[in-house]
């Protein structure tokens, strides 16, 4: 399938911004670092968590662990996929029991990898919290989820995606809306 930049949402420095006040609220909300973890989901959802993190750190002078959460044996459409998902490793090297946990990912759609990341958290442990950051929200859920944190909302189409770059995985950091040609 070929696709098409409709337009450029966030820039590297708007994405910048757009994390520095995630990291601000969820500071706020937390009050402080203290009983804080966060868990990306792979893949860039990893990358933004670690990027959260550091600017937490920098501003509470306190270091936040950072897991890294695959949720691809949870997804309900796993056993109905045309191909096999690509799986790579949950690595949360600290209990998340009675932890505040913020979940980081950078695209909220129909809401099912939240549900599959919860599902793969609660098998860890018992979190005191769990709250759901989020760079971009797309909207058209198909399950009652919601973010606590978003970055930025974008109104979309079905035959449309929203499309991450970081630096870490794309040499380029960015966000666009792209329109997928049939």
């Amino acid at each position: 399938m070929k696709t098409k930049e409709k337009r450029l949402v966030l820039d590297a420095k708007g994405l910048d911004r757009v994390l520095t006040r995630i990291a601000d609220e969820i500071i706020e909300r937390n009050r402080g670092a203290g009983n804080l973890v966060l868990v990306g989901m792979v893949t860039r959802g990893v990358v933004l968590a670690r990027r959260l993190a550091g600017k937490i750190e920098q501003s509470e002078k306190k270091a936040v662990k950072v897991g890294v959460l695959d949720v691809s044996f949870y997804r309900d459409d796993f056993r109905s996929a045309k191909k096999q998902p690509l799986v790579r490793v949950t690595d949360i090297p600290f209990s998340v029991q009675d932890r505040d946990v913020v979940m980081v990912d950078d695209v909220l759609y129909t809401g099912r990898t939240a549900r599959a990341a919860l599902d793969a958290l609660m098998d860890l442990g018992r979190p005191r919290t769990v709250q759901f950051a989020v760079l971009i929200d797309r909207g058209l859920r198909e399950l009652p989820i919601q973010a606590d944190y978003v970055g930025k909302t974008v109104s979309t189409s079905p035959d449309e995606e929203v499309r991450v770059k970081v630096r870490e995985e794309d040499r380029v950091d960015g966000v666009s809306l792209v329109e997928v040609e049939k």
